[in-house]
């Protein structure tokens, strides 16, 4: 079932469009059967679970980190992290910066927009990140490769798209503004329920996990 979802899902991805594998509460041999398909980029939301898994894992997987991540764990994280898309507040961002100039580690990250109506969830607004960007040098240990956002959890796909076109508003004025952020390339929105929506919104990743794996394990 894994590959065939896999494989389908492949068939309608636009070149130049990654595929990130949510893998969260799915265990390693699932992970394997999308391994064995070419899958080599993976997504998890908790850092625990991140770690056993890195290293359990072939070596050439590229982890992303999609989670809420609290500053205590990121010792679980950046050693394995190809990127963290998930950095919500001034105080993650400065932590992780922290981290990567003790190990002298530059780490990949992607902003996370907050755009839809929910209080929950976490993220910058709009003109936060464009004030964070303005003085991106504050963060040397630190490289800004885009932004990852949600829509509102909602039915309503115009509404959906609506917010996709926000978020995909908000990169194009960073990347017009900071051009000197060279690595500024990543619009990360589109989950299971939403990717074809982002597609059309100039998603460059979605990141996936029901459609692929089915239902939560565990």
């Amino acid at each position: 079932m894994i590959s065939d979802n896999l494989e389908n899902i492949l068939s309608e991805l636009p070149s130049g469009v990654k595929l990130v594998a949510v893998s969260k509460f799915h265990p390693l041999g699932e992970l394997l059967e999308a391994y064995a398909m070419g899958q080599r980029c993976f997504g998890e939301n908790r850092p625990q679970e991140f770690a056993f898994k890195a290293v359990q894992m072939p070596q050439d997987v590229e982890w992303h980190f999609i989670g809420h991540l609290q500053t205590n764990k990121l010792k679980l994280v950046l050693p394995y992290a190809y990127i963290v898309e998930s950095i919500d507040s001034i105080r993650l961002l400065e932590a992780v910066n922290a981290w990567g100039e003790r190990k002298n580690k530059v780490i990949n990250v992607l902003l996370e927009v907050h755009i839809g109506v929910e209080d929950t969830k976490q993220g910058f607004a709009p003109e936060e990140v464009l004030d964070l960007l303005e003085g991106e040098n504050t963060y040397p240990y630190v490289t800004f490769c885009g932004l990852m956002g949600m829509a509102s959890h909602t039915d309503d796909e115009q509404r959906i798209g609506e917010d996709f076109a926000r978020i995909k508003t908000l990169f194009d004025t960073c990347r017009e503004r900071f051009p000197r952020l060279r690595d500024f390339t990543q619009l990360s929105i589109g989950m299971s329920e939403d990717w074809r929506i982002a597609i059309l919104h100039g998603s460059t990743e979605v990141r996936i996990g029901t459609a692929i794996f089915g239902p939560r394990q565990y």
